[in-house]
């Protein structure tokens, strides 16, 4: 093969090969197991409805076919193969990151005497709406929401936490908890340490991937599986779980948990915090739309539309009784009729969702007071250029 053309031909040729489909997303996979049990899967180079003739290429190499989500395992004679028919795309000044993970792959050799063992595997998404079926697929998946390949929501990570393995993360890679007195005795003999940094189902984000634009002042606080887009600053105190994140520049101080959106330029203060669905029994799935603040030790339980404000040390949930008022402080119903004071009472989960409300507390009253938001933030520019 040494033409662009002759490669076109090929790729046409096995994507027309029986019971071939093209899958929605792949990747490449560095898998680390111990025995049976799967530790890690990093894909360094995920394609999302992207690079069809590299697919093609891969599932004919390793005789790939079907419509199912799944992997295979490739080996390095099957690495070379794959790679010989890029070579009409070879110093062509183009980049290609497939090719050039392919190159990497083909020529990578374990070496030492390693806790894990370590295989390459190609995984194809072919159903993103499917619930996780095993570990591979559940670091497929968060990979792509923190690859920003898909927003938060947008592919499906049910089933996750019953699939992925509890790890201890260590300096020396992953290691199964039951495995860590006996590591520690090894490392020790060899005169060096063993530190863990943690024990969970999830690593650290910086440790697979960081978005380009992005700034994690400590690394502990963001899991695998956090969608950051560019522009977004996350300080010592704040913190961003899987399958939740940001949609642009955003300023992170607070909790943003599993699930939950955080709009382009918003702020969530020190110690605020924005209710998750993954414990407690809450079902509203919350976002925070443009330019909103949550203030210091802030928090809510319903979504907030555009250029909303939560005053510093309130928190609003979706059973919170809410006394609404217009700009002239005349107390109002839902609809936004002056009312009689007392009338103007409505639950929390009645606001979800509206946009350039002041929520506050009456320091006289005590009242969660609900009223029109008449000065909408404005981030530093200099802390998200």
């Amino acid at each position: 093969m040494t033409t662009v053309e002759d490669f076109k031909t090929y790729v046409t040729a096995v994507e027309a090969s029986e019971n071939y489909h093209r899958p929605l997303a792949y990747g490449l996979g560095i898998r680390k197991r111990r025995g049976d049990v799967t530790l890690e899967v990093h894909y360094p180079h995920i394609n999302y409805e992207a690079a069809h003739g590299t697919a093609a290429v891969l599932q004919d190499a390793t005789g790939h076919r079907g419509h199912e989500n799944g992997y295979d395992l490739i080996n390095q004679e099957q690495l070379a193969a794959a790679l010989e028919k890029f070579a009409p795309f070879r110093n062509d000044g183009k980049d290609h990151p497939n090719i050039e993970l392919l190159s990497f792959l083909a020529e990578a050799k374990t070496s030492g005497d390693t806790y894990h063992e370590l295989d390459v595997i190609v995984y194809y998404l072919y159903d993103k709406d499917q619930a996780v079926a095993g570990v591979e697929e559940g670091y497929f998946k968060v990979q792509c929401l923190s690859q920003l390949l898909v927003k938060p929501h947008g592919i499906n990570c049910a089933g996750i936490f019953g699939k992925m393995n509890n790890i201890a993360w260590t300096n020396k890679g992953p290691i199964l908890p039951q495995d860590l007195a006996a590591q520690k005795i090894k490392w020790s003999f060899a005169g060096e340490e063993l530190v863990v940094s943690h024990v969970d189902k999830f690593p650290y984000m910086v440790n697979f991937h960081v978005p380009d634009g992005v700034r994690i002042v400590s690394g502990s606080q963001v899991r695998l599986g956090a969608h950051l887009s560019s522009g977004t600053t996350v300080m010592p105190a704040g913190f961003v779980n899987f399958n939740a994140g940001t949609l642009g520049n955003a300023m992170i101080e607070g909790r943003v948990s599993a699930g939950v959106v955080v709009g382009e330029n918003s702020d969530i203060g020190g110690g605020a915090s924005i209710m998750g669905t993954l414990s407690g029994g809450n079902k509203n799935v919350i976002s925070i739309g443009k330019q909103c603040l949550l203030g210091a030790n802030a928090g809510t339980g319903i979504s907030l539309g555009d250029g909303c404000t939560v005053a510093a040390g309130v928190y609003i949930t979706a059973a919170s009784k809410v006394s609404l008022y217009n700009k002239e402080k005349q107390p109002i119903n839902i609809k936004g009729d002056v009312v009689a004071e007392g009338e103007n009472l409505v639950k929390g989960m009645d606001l979800n969702g509206r946009a350039y409300m002041l929520y506050l507390l009456d320091s006289v009253t005590g009242k969660l007071v609900g009223r029109p938001n008449t000065k909408i933030i404005e981030l530093n520019e200099s802390l998200h250029a």
